[in-house]
């Protein structure tokens, strides 16, 4: 399947700009090809491809629509790391497992503050074609820790942290649910601070495991675990 993403509206189909680009200039796609155009809300077209010039359209032949999302649905809010590209690479890994929604959090030990959302975003948008998702996850903006919490459910959201002398929970010890938020802290994990606000907002700590992930590699943990418990 030759996935490319697109404005879905009745039965109009719109290639994305950059797609039309991509699909004559670095695939060279030829005329009359099958191809297959998602929304990224749930909804998909399929057809033949329409050469025109430098433009290219769909030929709709069906358009599928509310195509099943993954479930449970998964948010992980993640401190950025100082390299940009480990964050990147979760990100990748994250949304070919299914995650439903990616926050970037500001905690007190980040040290990277500048951060190229619309990049990440393109990202997770080629990574949900690639494994041929039709529902593309939500890349919110990056905001700081404390604003981040005060629209948050605690009774289904978790953080993980390394602080072994505080109690945690183990993974496979959290109940089955529709909606799951996970909190991952920066290179040097959430101070101590932080941990004690999480835990007067009632916020239930979770161990990762013995070793000490990295924190790309925690939040692709989790993003493994949920993928595993998908139904």
């Amino acid at each position: 399947m030759k996935l490319f993403y697109g404005e879905i509206e009745g039965k109009k189909v719109i290639i994305n700009d950059e797609e039309q680009q991509h699909i004559v200039k670095v695939l060279r796609m030829k005329q009359g090809e099958e191809i297959y155009v998602t929304d990224g809300n749930g909804a998909l077209a399929s057809g033949k491809l329409v050469i025109e010039g430098k433009k290219a359209a769909i030929d709709v032949s069906e358009i599928k629509e509310n195509l099943k999302d993954f479930n449970p649905k998964l948010h992980i809010a993640i401190a950025p790391t100082k390299n940009i590209d480990r964050i990147e690479f979760f990100v990748e890994k994250a949304v070919e497992m299914g995650i439903s929604e990616i926050s970037i959090i500001i905690t007190e030990k980040t040290e990277r503050k500048n951060i190229n959302i619309d990049k990440i975003r393109k990202q997770a948008v080629a990574a949900s074609k690639q494994s041929l998702r039709f529902h593309f996850p939500v890349i919110n903006d990056p905001v700081k820790l404390t604003d981040f919490l005060k629209d948050i459910n605690s009774e289904n959201t978790f953080v993980a942290h390394c602080h072994e002398n505080l109690e945690r929970m183990e993974l496979k010890s959290i109940p089955t649910m529709e909606e799951i938020t996970f909190l991952i802290g920066p290179e040097g994990d959430f101070s101590e601070k932080e941990i004690a606000f999480l835990a007067e907002q009632k916020i239930k700590a979770v161990s990762l495991g013995n070793q000490r992930l990295r924190t790309e590699t925690a939040g692709v943990f989790v993003a493994a675990w949920n993928y595993y418990n998908m139904i």
